[in-house]
């Protein structure tokens, strides 16, 4: 080979090189943290085979515990998969500690600060793990949309959510699944302060709210976040469980149109895809974004139908899956078939769930000066439970400042005629109903057999009475008008039985969920005589 043949091999090769991303090698040791005290000491063992990520490759440590992984020398994330059987360490607000973020200039100069300069690469990042006794089953909490606007949200946030789980025990830990706040990030602050008061580890997903919004390009609009919580995707297991933490907000948009919309972007593709090699496939595989992946939502925004088929592409090997996502401020399931191409014979669950902040704070206060803030069709704001052994799943949801058992609502008329047309019904709203939820009602006394109640999609008729009650006073009314009514998915209906004995009546109700538990409820009405 001739010097000008090697000239130009090497020309081309600088030129290539110049016009890619200029890049940097992280290395560094996965260990067992034995005192606990972060530092790779003397005699702390290396942990082989554990997954480290720069956000799109995954690596595994060697037999030493160690990795070495390309990243952005400009802007880059690693962060550790956390293995079963360990926990992450946490800082005094309770948030994991699992990453670490190289950005040498810092964040760009924006409204609400982001990260600080990180300068030069460090020799070495390491990822203490500290040994736990992780159990198959065990409870994780799931927060919807805070989604505070100002400090006396976050108050209500914290009187109304946080109170009443302080010091919860039971709980491995929580997710909030994203608009954490309502676009004032300074928020951040004071709602980790909140959380932690909780006493478990909590992992968050980024929303749409909580966006730098002056940004023109997306791997930007999430600085603030990461500054307070880290990276916006990432992935860690517990018990049989694997869990994807992904932000699915685009912002800005690429298709001409003004604002945000839900997707996944290819690097975060090429993540779950590098990161599913390593999970086996008889693993429970939760995938937790924000925005829903089914479309449209009622806003007219939607989500890009082709990053959920690609989802669903990599998801094909694993039979045991759920997806969470918040965002809608009401509660509702959805099932995934071969119409949608989902691949496999059982559908796949995705779990839209109800908000910590209901209908974003408002309707009149209670006796603790706390808006109702009932959703718009029909469920009360509280907080999930996703409940896990091995595989296996189940999930509760508990209404805020409401008994555990305080599951459905009813509503009918106090009085009906005897043996006249009325036209009157009695409505249950289930708020974990689905179309894989039956409910039947009898007669309490009248040694009558179990109906079944007619499933329907329409408004809840307590909420529209709500929102009513304000627009037909002549007053100003305290508070925050709350939002109209939509139609509600777990909401069933029947005529109110009127050939009955003049008198008290007793209807009983009965709620077969999804998972095959059965709930209870009784409502009480009068059947009297009919007006001449």
């Amino acid at each position: 080979m001739n010097t000008r043949l090697i000239s130009l091999i090497i020309f081309f090769c600088l030129v290539s090189v110049s016009q890619g991303v200029a890049q940097d090698t992280a290395k560094g040791t996965v260990f067992v943290d034995s005192n606990g005290n972060g530092i790779l000491d003397s005699g702390e063992k290396g942990m082989a085979k554990v997954p480290v990520s720069n956000g799109k490759e995954v690596v595994l440590t060697n037999e030493n515990g160690e990795y070495s992984i390309s990243i952005d020398e400009n802007d880059a994330k690693v962060f550790v998969i956390k293995p079963s059987g360990y926990r992450l360490p946490v800082d005094e607000r309770n948030r994991p500690q699992f990453y670490y973020l190289h950005k040498p200039e810092g964040s760009p100069e924006l409204e609400f600060d982001g990260v600080s300069p990180t300068e030069n690469l460090p020799d070495e990042i390491n990822f203490p793990l500290l040994k736990a006794d992780t159990k198959e089953e065990f409870r994780v909490l799931l927060f919807g949309d805070p989604q505070p606007y100002t400090r006396q949200q976050v108050e209500y946030f914290d009187r109304d959510i946080v109170s009443e789980l302080k010091d919860a025990r039971g709980y491995a830990f929580g997710i909030t699944l994203g608009d954490i706040v309502g676009d004032n990030l300074d928020l951040f602050k004071p709602y980790t302060q909140s959380v932690a008061k909780i006493g478990v580890p909590w992992f968050n997903v980024y929303g749409n709210h909580d966006m730098n919004v002056d940004v023109q390009s997306d791997s930007l609009a999430d600085e603030t976040f990461e500054a307070t919580f880290g990276p916006a995707t990432y992935s860690f297991n517990h018990g049989d469980a694997h869990f994807i933490i992904v932000d699915d907000v685009v912002y800005p948009r690429k298709d001409g149109k003004s604002g945000y919309i839900g997707g996944f972007t290819d690097r975060q593709l090429t993540f779950i895809k590098n990161n599913l090699k390593h999970v086996p496939d008889d693993r429970l595989v939760i995938i937790a974004f924000h925005i829903p992946i089914f479309l449209p939502d009622e806003s007219g925004r939607t989500f890009r139908v082709e990053n959920r088929d690609r989802l669903f592409d990599l998801l094909e090997d694993y039979p045991n899956t759920l997806s969470l996502s918040a965002h809608t401020h009401i509660q509702q399931f959805r099932f995934f078939d071969a119409d949608e191409r989902w691949h496999l014979v059982n559908p796949h669950v995705h779990y839209n769930v109800g908000t910590t902040g209901g209908d974003w704070w408002s309707g009149v206060a209670d006796e603790r000066g706390i808006p109702h803030t009932l959703m718009r069709d029909g469920t009360p704001n509280g907080y999930a439970m996703l409940n896990i052994n091995g595989n296996d799943y189940t999930l509760d949801y508990k209404v805020a400042d409401k008994p555990a058992d305080y599951q459905m609502s009813l509503w009918g008329p106090e009085v009906v005629p005897q043996n006249s047309w009325h036209g009157a019904q009695l409505f249950v709203n289930f708020f974990m109903g689905n179309e894989y939820t039956e409910v039947e009602y009898r007669v309490k006394g009248e040694q009558s057999d179990w109906r079944t109640m007619n499933k329907v999609e329409e408004q809840d008729p307590h909420v529209a009475a709500l929102r009513q009650k304000w627009d037909r006073s002549d007053t100003v009314l305290e508070g925050k008008r709350p939002s109209n009514p939509v139609s509600s998915s777990h909401l069933w209906k029947t005529g109110v039985p009127n050939n009955l004995s003049l008198g008290k009546h007793t209807i009983e109700i009965l709620v077969t969920d999804m998972f095959g538990r059965t709930f209870t409820d009784e409502y009480t009405y009068k059947v009297v005589k009919p007006e001449r």
